[in-house]
């Protein structure tokens, strides 16, 4: 890499010199315990067919994959099926009263709901929807709290052949509504609150506020969570048990192509506008199903956690569709981790005996802070495997994740995956990899990725680079909803070379490789920040604090925090006569709020009269990142107002405190 990148996206990784070796215990229940699996992968299509017996077919497929369009792949040609029917009916059938969800509601209300359940809930909810017209390739949108009725909304659609998007309940209405607007959605599924660390969360309210400019919107469901009145439209809104108490529980599922979609996910970008990546049905399925049951070792009568949002894709991937093609038992909790207190994620392993357990590297150094006597007073001997996902884990965590939560026993999965890749590629497989506290290890089967320099080229072992993946996969991103040519620009673009019908994708992430060939992320390489597993645009939040009347400009970059993993740093130019002081801080703060989340509210804003900038000017968010990770500035030469940056590095230093995050 260039000097230039390597100070701005790549640190030097210090040397991990500890080993932790599936025990031979593990090894001899393992659901794979052989390296052998890995040399099966290396015939990528052959691999890949084999694990699609996973899944259910309607019309079996004729080739595995059609790359011959590329980068738009096509996976089990001509095949058919229905997702649910994977995921519901199959179990349903055999083990009807086995249970598919325990819910934990964060106030202590619980509901145990069996496959049989789910099934004639699911079907419910299809039946209600198709009484409102929503029919084959029709989008409905989703923007719910963690109650049993967020999967069942997921699955009700997928049964119908209507893509859902889901949007995350902690966004803001301009998000919900923009997110709308762009898949053209024409029911929203909500909630009228949900409950979030004690407190409400007034999901309808924010709805109809993004409603007002959403004209594609016919129809509104509103699941009753907390009974709170909420403002209904006669003739559009309905609450969701009105529509389901007489409605059938059977529902013929719809025939799929394997390559319809079957959800629209909006991430972040470096553009203003999210990107709507699409994912299709046949190939997301037999990847969800064999990641999710290869990775967390999963066996007939396990008691399964993975804690994210189902907003996010790991919710769609690692709490809806593989677990439930996989049939076994998982824990939907509502809930924060600290409410009512710092022990409720450990209080729930105990109760339910939990055997996996899934969560992010920001709650685990969140733990670490609480402390040990929270874990320590519950039993977590039930728990079997244990992993990690939304961002790379230090290896301080990761060995405070192996004493204190694995007993030093549990093998650890560091994931790595994205919202685009739609399942896990990189990452250990528990009884057969050797791990290191820190590295996600090495792709899985099936999966080829590689790192390399600014020119593509692979770098040696014990290098670092940019991290690409190879060769297709099953559960890839088939496009960017009505936008293919950006689809291609964003992540097909940088190391491929369409002239000799080489494509290669490239993630957005530094990494490093070990000189054992393990894998290192080192974090993006974009203008991307990841703040608590939560991917934000740079340009999302500069547009934001741009939107509020007093800012003329503004900067944002993601600077290094213990917690979570990165802090949103922003610099703010001021218009002529507008003074800066910490209550337009708290207003600048409170206003990207509104537009975008609380989440992507800034944790510093420095006030400054001027934004470095090069020549052209590009501002140089490098120097920026150096100001606000308080390491020495990189190269200066290019800037137009070289003094400004020694300016802003002292006006940072002197209100870091003032302006923390709260």
């Amino acid at each position: 890499m260039t000097k230039g990148d390597n100070s701005s996206t790549i640190e030097a990784l210090f040397d991990e010199n500890r080993r932790f070796s599936p025990s031979e215990e593990f090894k001899a229940q393992a659901n794979v315990a052989s390296p052998a699996i890995y040399e099966q992968g290396g015939d990528v299509e052959s691999y890949w067919r084999t694990h699609a017996s996973r899944v259910t077919w309607k019309t079996p497929f004729t080739k595995v994959l059609d790359w011959s369009e590329a980068p738009f792949a096509k996976w089990y040609v001509d095949g058919k099926l229905n997702i649910t029917e994977s995921a519901l009916d199959i179990h349903a059938q055999a083990t009807p009263n086995k249970v598919a969800y325990y819910f934990e509601g964060e106030h202590g209300d619980t509901k145990t709901i069996t496959y049989l359940d789910l099934y004639k809930e699911v079907c419910k909810l299809a039946n209600a929807l198709s009484d409102l017209g929503v029919r084959k390739g029709d989008r409905v949108a989703i923007y719910m709290g963690m109650v049993p009725e967020f999967p069942v909304a997921l699955l009700a659609c997928a049964r119908l052949g209507a893509p859902h998007s889901v949007v995350f309940g902690g966004f803001s209405s301009d998000s919900l509504r923009n997110r709308i607007n762009d898949a053209s959605a024409k029911v929203l599924i909500t909630c009228d609150e949900s409950w979030r660390n004690g407190g409400r969360v007034a999901l309808k309210e924010l709805a109809d506020v993004a409603l007002s400019e959403s004209p594609s919107i016919e129809h509104v469901v509103v699941v009753q969570r907390t009974g709170a009145p909420v403002n209904m439209v006669e003739g559009r809104d309905y609450y969701y048990h009105d529509l389901v108490v007489n409605a059938s529980d059977e529902r013929v599922a719809e025939e799929m192509d394997a390559e319809d979609p079957l959800f629209i996910l909006y991430t972040s970008g470096t553009t203003a506008k999210p990107k709507g990546i699409v994912h299709t049905t046949g190939g997301y399925a037999v990847g969800v199903a064999t990641t999710h049951s290869m990775v967390f070792d999963i066996k007939d009568g396990d008691i399964y956690w993975c804690t994210a949002d189902v907003g996010w894709v790991t919710g769609h991937s690692y709490v809806v569709y593989g677990p439930l093609i996989n049939g076994v038992t998982s824990v939907l909790y509502e809930g924060v981790p600290h409410f009512p207190d710092k022990d409720r994620y450990w209080e729930i392993i105990e109760k339910y005996k939990i055997t996996q357990l899934y969560t992010a590297p920001t709650s685990i150094r969140t733990f670490m802070k609480w402390g040990t006597e929270y874990p320590s007073k519950h039993d977590l001997t039930s728990l079997r495997v244990i992993g990690t996902v939304g961002e790379p884990i230090n290896p301080e965590a990761w060995m405070w994740y192996n004493e204190f939560i694995g007993n030093n026993r549990c093998p650890i999965v560091d994931t790595w995956w994205q919202t685009e890749t739609g399942h896990i590629m990189i990452s250990p497989l528990p009884g057969v990899t050797t791990t290191k506290p820190g590295s996600a290890t090495v792709p899985l089967p099936g999966i080829n990725v590689d790192v390399v320099d600014d020119d593509g080229n692979s770098v040696p072992n014990g290098s670092g680079g940019y991290l690409i993946v190879t060769q297709p996969w099953p559960g890839m991103a088939r496009t960017i909803f009505n936008d293919p040519e950006r689809f291609k620009d964003v992540y097909w673009s940088k190391f491929s070379k369409p002239e000799e019908n080489k494509w290669v994708y490239f993630a957005g992430d530094g990494a490093k490789r070990d000189l054992d060939g393990y894998i290192w992320l080192l974090g993006r390489v974009d203008d991307v920040m990841n703040v608590s597993g939560h991917r934000i645009s740079t340009l999302e939040v500069e547009s934001a604090l741009v939107d509020h009347q007093a800012v003329a400009e503004a900067a944002v970059v993601g600077r290094n925090d213990a917690t979570t993993g990165q802090a949103i740093a922003a610099f703010v130019t001021l218009k002529g006569g507008v003074q800066g002081d910490d209550k337009l801080i708290a207003e600048l703060r409170d206003h990207v709020a509104t537009k975008i989340g609380k989440i992507a509210r800034p944790a510093s804003i420095v006030f400054t009269d001027e934004l470095p900038k090069t020549r052209s000017g590009k501002i140089m968010r490098r120097l920026l990142r150096d100001i606000s990770e308080q390491r020495q500035l990189g190269d200066v030469t290019t800037l137009a107002n070289e003094d400004v940056v020694h300016e802003i590095a002292a006006r940072a230093k002197a209100s870091q405190s003032a302006n923390s995050a709260e």
